[in-house]
């Protein structure tokens, strides 16, 4: 598992399928990052998870705060950090609680996945249509 301490930086994103890199922090500095939605530049505490983790009953969309017991990172709160996912544990509802995290303000600042989710992005895409913004996402690459 890949380690980051500190602040990372990703660089403000234009378009989908261009390559952005890590800056900052530990293991993961200089890991190549696909755009899947581009997005704003982020700096942001990273929290790279250990565990794949379902965002319907694994999240609370009102405090953001990771609410499966089971979960390694159970009750550490994801707004505002550069999330990394190992994994997701699909529900199609995962799109409508990352939605309501974008409309509350309590989102991650970036969201790092080593395979895309369309289903959790799409809510990204939603609250962009709805003017709300959204982070940026991207599937990781190798180290430099």
């Amino acid at each position: 598992m890949l380690e980051a301490h500190g602040m990372l930086h990703i660089d403000e994103s234009t378009t989908a399928g261009d390559m952005v890199r890590l800056q900052g922090g530990g293991q993961i500095e200089g890991i190549a990052l696909e755009v899947l939605i581009p997005g704003p530049a982020a700096s942001a505490k990273p929290l790279v998870l250990t565990a794949p983790i379902s965002f319907w009953g694994g999240v609370d969309p009102k405090t953001s705060v990771i609410a499966d017991v089971r979960h390694p990172q159970h009750g550490i709160p994801i707004a505002g950090t550069i999330l990394t996912l190992p994994g997701t544990i699909g529900s199609s509802s995962a799109s409508a609680v990352l939605l309501e995290l974008i409309h509350r303000n309590i989102a991650p600042a970036a969201i790092i996945l080593h395979e895309p989710d369309a289903i959790l992005l799409l809510g990204v895409l939603v609250a962009r249509e709805m003017g709300w913004g959204g982070p940026g996402a991207y599937r990781a690459g190798r180290p430099k």
